[in-house]
Order: structure tokens, then C-alpha cells, then sequence
């Protein structure tokens, strides 16, 4: 029985964020080059996508490549950007017949131009779409988003339309690439690494976090399930008591 049945379909998170970590180490164990690694991991992204199409889930977020990642051997660059294209190029016929909306988010005008314009017409191509959008951060990093939403209200107070003592976190939130997206409710993480490598820094502020040590190639749709089961056990309170929470349901549903 897939653990898929064990889901409750009215806990369902709408957003969930992962870290694709491992495609390198998943190369190495089996004697590959890490660029192998890279292209077996885009089965899992598939899986993934799938997966959260079958549940509802209305956004899945994926840590495709960081602003760091710049900082890796030029030959690893370049396959992933070939990757990328071909990836985007390859399931556009995937996204349409399943109606996925892609996104991205992050410093896209790094990207090589190719790269760029075949990310755009996907992106235009699916606009219209209304089942699950699929977001890819692409040369993204936390840091260097909320870096650019700072720049932006210093921007609009320098200009008279906003007071410096009006700044709230919805003006910050409303700044940052992911405004048009509602925070995540679960983060995981794959590859067995405890920490959150620079990634949606402001978003996950209240999001569960979910760590295995399965690498991201073997990363399956039972995998998901296990991810999306987790979370439903967990008991979400925001600051609030278990007691707080507890009340507030009895009041809702009596």
C-alpha cells in the first residue's frame, strides 16, 4: 500500500520548499562524474512535481541553483545550464498536459541568455495554468533577496512614499521575489545536511522542517508521502500554547 493513502487530504500544506541536496555525492558512490549526478536528479524533480500535483499542493519551491553555486568549477556551470535548458525544453508538453504553471525566483538576468529565454517561454507558455506552480529558485540566495528589497524601500522612503516609521513586515514581505507567493509550510531538506544554505531566510520563519538522508536522485514519491505524513503529525502553534490552539479549534468547529 503506498503511503500515499495514509495522507490526510484536509491537512494538505499549499507550499511546500525543498533543498535538492546530494546529486554530487549520489555520483560519487556509484563512480559517475557529478554532472551525471545533476541529471539523474531531474527524475526526482519530476517525481516531486507529481507527487504534489496528486495531493493539490498548489506551490512546490525548488532549490535549483544558488547565488554560491557561481563559485563551483566552470564545467559543472556550464552542464547545469545546459541541463537546465534541456530539462525546461523536455517537459514543457509534461507541464501543459498536467496544467503546472512554472515560476522562478531569484537573480534570473545572471543566467546565461539562452538559458534565460528558454526559462521565459516556459514561463510564458504555462502562464495560464492553474494547477500546481511549479517555482525553480534560480541563482537565488536569501540573503541577496532581502539585500534587494531593503535597497527597494530605502528607494520609496528616499522618494517620499513611505515613511521610515510606516516599514512593516508586510512592506519587506511585498519586496521580495516570492510576493506573489504564500510562505511555505513545510521545508525539506534531502542528503541528510542539517541547515538552510541561504534559502527563502524570511519565508520559512514559521515553516516545518523536514531533513533525510535520502539524496536528492533517489528522492521518490513515497519519499514525498513520508515528508507530507511527518508534517501532518506535527501540531503547528506560531507562538501560541498547545492549549491556545486547542480552544481556538473547539470554537471554530462548535
Amino acid at each position: 500500500m503506498s503511503l500515499r493513502e495514509e495522507i490526510n487530504k484536509e491537512k494538505i500544506p499549499s507550499h511546500v520548499a525543498i533543498i535538492m541536496d546530494g546529486n554530487g555525492r549520489w555520483a560519487s558512490k556509484r563512480g559517475f562524474s557529478r554532472v551525471r549526478g545533476h541529471e539523474m536528479g531531474v527524475d526526482a524533480v519530476r517525481q516531486s512535481s507529481e507527487a504534489a500535483t496528486e495531493l493539490g499542493i498548489k506551490y512546490l519551491t525548488l532549490y535549483a541553483f544558488s547565488t554560491e553555486n557561481w563559485n563551483r568549477p566552470k564545467f559543472e556551470i556550464d552542464a547545469l545550464m545546459k541541463l537546465l535548458v534541456r530539462s525546461v525544453n523536455k517537459e514543457r508538453k509534461t507541464f501543459m498536459e498536467n496544467n503546472i504553471r512554472l515560476l522562478a525566483i531569484g537573480n534570473l538576468k545572471s543566467l546565461p541568455a539562452k538559458s534565460l529565454t528558454e526559462l521565459m517561454k516556459a514561463i510564458d507558455d504555462t502562464s495560464q495554468n492553474t494547477g500546481l506552480n511549479l517555482v525553480l529558485a534560480l541563482s537565488y540566495g536569501s540573503r541577496w533577496e532581502i539585500v534587494e528589497a531593503v535597497r527597494n524601500i530605502a528607494q520609496q522612503v528616499a522618494g517620499g512614499f513611505l515613511k521610515p516609521e510606516d516599514i512593516s513586515a508586510g512592506n519587506i514581505s511585498s519586496a521580495l521575489t516570492t510576493a506573489s507567493i504564500p510562505d511555505p509550510e513545510l521545508l525539506i531538506r534531502t542528503s541528510g545536511e542539517y541547515r538552510v544554505s541561504n534559502f527563502l531566510l524570511w519565508q520559512i520563519a514559521y515553516s516545518e522542517l523536514y531533513f533525510t538522508p535520502t539524496l536528492w536522485p533517489d528522492f521518490s514519491k513515497e519519499e514525498f508521502y513520508k515528508a507530507i505524513l511527518d508534517y501532518q503529525r506535527r501540531e503547528r502553534r506560531f507562538g501560541f500554547t498547545s492549549e491556545q490552539i486547542h480552544k481556538t479549534k473547539k470554537r471554530l468547529f462548535n
